[in-house]
């Protein structure tokens, strides 16, 4: 195929109108996607499914034009479509129930050649390699989808068009494929127009969005404006709003939308709330059936519409409910309520108090100590919020509430989970609030994969269920068996530790600090001189090492940090594979903590295998540090770029700080003869960092005219940090 004129718009659309019988679903469209990513965003029903069919040739137009790359798609069929370079990802994944995985695969492969291969798609997707025998409909929703959108990218289009592509996900497979988005726009392999109902998404990985109001594109705004503005969503998209509230009309909206009606006032009895409409209505809704209208009810106790005057006064004091703290089991009762009742009655059985906790979003009742209503209750848009018929939103709204609920508890002796990715995606940010040495468990067929999005910087434990959460059997009784007799254990230690603090030798303040490879000998260094005055915790410096370090940070444990390790912030900037995230040092300018930091390997970006390494990296000085890791050596330009970004973090820091910059050399790989030596990489960081810290007496850079490894840096890290935390050495204290 020919390349394209210059400024030719990947996709045109121009006065686009399609009528279902005598109903105008699409209004005079006028839309353009030049290239990269472009999200579309609307309510149900106002034409974004159309829009994307009629794109396809799915549904015929009755005048406008659609072109892509300058020719007209509409005097085309679905499959000629397909072959010009166009890929779709249709709403409701549309897969064949008896091929496998791999079969899916393998039949749209080879339509186009470029970058998306079978193996690529594997590496992009772990859980589909490991589910590649199953057949379409052996797989969860998730994994659907996943594969749905796989089929769309083996083909290599030129042009995808996803319809609702996170749908039902669970949060950790939302953010994966929001990550993959990103990555297309980045790496400009292919466009793509995105229709979603998830304004996070919509607005992170496209800088416009569109929005659809009434079959037409109402207007074209910056995703940074939609995103921080609530109330431009609540008039243009109606969401992010209480039920109570009563929307403002927009010029564009229907003057004849139906206006909620108030809530009654609580009263000494329960109250039987009717929603005349259970979906939101668009111009095609028939009247909905009484019995229908009847089953949708639900009862209100009394006090509901009493939660946010208290809220504030739960917030600073968390409920203890009485007697001894509690295990936490918790998770979807409608679909895992056998086992998770297995589960608590085990538990209960060691003597320890349990309390059963339900957080199924699907509206059933179901017997818990807690019920889900209650849970949904604690989110901050209230709970109609979390029941809704977007199961990805509500699980993503339920997993905010359970974790605001867990937050406002102080009985909380463990929290033990079972069930699938969804489960976990519920209760792990829960978790993650849980301060560290709290036992944590999580027992799912995705403890054999990649557990990071779920344990994050905790201390969570996963444990691999073997067979699928689903019914109790010889196999599923014995691994949960093993959870709660480990849960019990571990519980039942840590208030034996907590019942005998005589026993224990006074501790040492604790102090964090972070390590690389290349930076071992002047952390270790420093940590051999601090040991008869503090306990020094050493944190790998991989992005999760951080965030755990600062997790601590904020939950009162380290008295102060030795932060000489900061190349998480190298990855996060550049694209590596450890990144820290916006919030690195966010901990330290919360507690005004005693911080000493450094530059240490910020000469490094990490990534994979060599061929890992992204396209636009791959003419850099690279060096294979082993064969499953590749460093990039940094740039003047990135360092001055990064040196900034921290010297912003460090103005921001209102306790004592030292930073120290070493002159001669940021790690073992940057000193003279050795693979990534630049000094003039070296004094960009330094003259960006000086240029941008606003120093004061307690706020300080202080230029070492050594290594990072050399012995007398790690003099100056012990010397300054002894000075701004007070701490002098039980040596000299022993001498005076």
């Amino acid at each position: 195929m020919p390349e394209p004129f210059a400024g030719t718009p990947v996709l045109e659309i121009r006065g686009l109108n399609v009528f279902y019988g005598a109903s105008h679903a699409l209004q005079g469209v006028d839309l353009r996607l030049n290239s990269g990513v472009l999200s579309v965003v609307g309510r149900n029903g106002m034409g974004k499914t159309t829009l994307c069919k009629t794109i396809m040739g799915l549904v015929k137009a009755s005048g406008g034009s659609v072109r892509f790359r300058g020719e007209d798609l509409l005097t085309l069929t679905p499959p000629q479509i397909a072959r010009l370079g166009v890929g779709y990802v249709p709403q409701g994944r549309r897969l064949w129930r008896s091929l496998s995985v791999d079969e899916h695969l393998r039949l749209t492969a080879g339509l186009h050649r470029g970058p998306w291969t079978v193996d690529r798609v594997y590496d992009t997707f772990p859980r589909l390699a490991e589910r590649k025998g199953n057949g379409g409909g052996q797989l969860s929703g998730g994994e659907q989808q996943m594969l749905a959108i796989s089929r769309a990218l083996l083909t290599n289009p030129q042009l995808l068009i996803m319809d609702e592509p996170t749908e039902g996900l669970a949060p950790v497979i939302v953010e994966q494929v929001e990550e993959m988005l990103v990555r297309l726009a980045e790496d400009g392999d292919m466009s793509v127009l995105v229709i979603e109902q998830n304004i996070g998404v919509a607005t992170a990985v496209s800088r416009d969005v569109a929005i659809m109001v009434n079959g037409r594109i109402n207007r074209i705004i910056p995703s940074a404006r939609l995103s921080a503005d609530r109330d431009l969503q609540q008039r243009l998209l109606g969401v992010g709003r209480h039920a109570h509230e009563d929307p403002e009309p927009t010029e564009a909206e229907d003057e004849t939308t139906p206006r909620p009606a108030a809530i009654r006032p609580a009263s000494a009895a329960p109250v039987k709330v009717y929603v005349s409409n259970p979906v939101l209505p668009t111009r095609w809704s028939q009247p909905v059936p009484w019995q229908r209208i009847e089953a949708g009810a639900r009862t209100m106790t009394t006090g509901v519409t009493r939660l946010e005057p208290v809220r504030a006064a739960r917030d600073a004091a968390p409920t203890r409910s009485a007697g001894p703290p509690a295990v936490i089991i918790a998770g979807t009762l409608d679909t895992k309520g056998e086992e998770l009742r297995y589960l608590r009655d085990l538990i209960a059985a060691t003597g320890l108090k349990t309390r059963l906790v339900d957080v199924s979003t699907s509206g059933r009742p179901c017997t818990a100590d807690v019920s889900a209503q209650e849970i949904a209750l604690n989110h901050p848009r209230g709970g109609a919020h979390v029941f809704g018929s977007d199961r990805g939103a509500s699980v993503t709204a339920m997993a905010e509430a359970f974790a605001t609920w867990t937050k406002r508890q102080g009985d909380i002796a463990g929290m033990v989970t079972a069930g699938g990715s969804g489960a976990a995606s519920l209760v792990a940010p829960a978790m993650r609030e849980l301060p560290v040495g709290v036992p944590k468990l999580i027992v799912s067929s995705v403890a054999s994969g990649d557990v990071g999005p779920y344990v994050g910087p905790s201390d969570i434990a996963m444990m691999y269920s073997v067979t699928d959460i689903q019914g109790l059997n010889t196999i599923s009784r014995e691994v949960l068996g093993n959870a709660a007799q480990a849960v019990a254990g571990m519980v039942k230690a840590r208030l034996a530790r907590a019942e005998a603090p005589a026993r224990r030798a006074p501790a040492l303040p604790s102090v964090g600090l972070t390590m690389f490879g290349v930076t071992t000998p002047a952390v270790q260094q420093v940590a051999a001189a601090l040991k008869d005055d503090v306990e020094c915790l050493v944190f790998h410096a991989t992005g999760t090492g951080g965030r755990s370090m600062e997790k601590l940070v904020d939950a009162g444990r380290l008295a102060g940090v030795i932060d000489l390790t900061t190349t998480e912030v190298c990855d996060l900037l550049m694209g590596g594979v450890f990144p820290a995230t916006e919030d690195r040092f966010g901990a330290i300018i919360r507690k005004r903590i005693p911080y000493v930091g450094s530059v240490g390997a910020l000469d490094m970006v990490n990534f994979g295998a060599p061929d890992t390494v992204p396209e636009r990296y791959r003419g850099r000085r690279l060096h294979p540090h082993n064969p499953q890791v590749t460093l990039m050596r940094t740039t003047a330009e990135e360092n001055d770029r990064m040196g900034r970004w921290i010297g912003e973090r460090l103005n921001r820091m209102d306790g004592p700080v030292r930073f120290l910059l070493p002159e001669g050399g940021v790690s073992a790989l940057d000193a003279p003869g050795r693979a990534f030596w630049d000094p003039e990489a070296d004094a960009a960081l330094f003259r960006a960092l000086e240029q941008t810290v606003r120093q004061t007496a307690n706020r300080q850079l202080v230029r070492v005219p050594r290594h990072i490894n050399d012995p007398d840096f790690a003099a100056a890290a012990v010397a300054a940090f002894r000075t701004i935390s007070g701490r002098t050495s039980r040596r000299r204290l022993a001498a005076r």
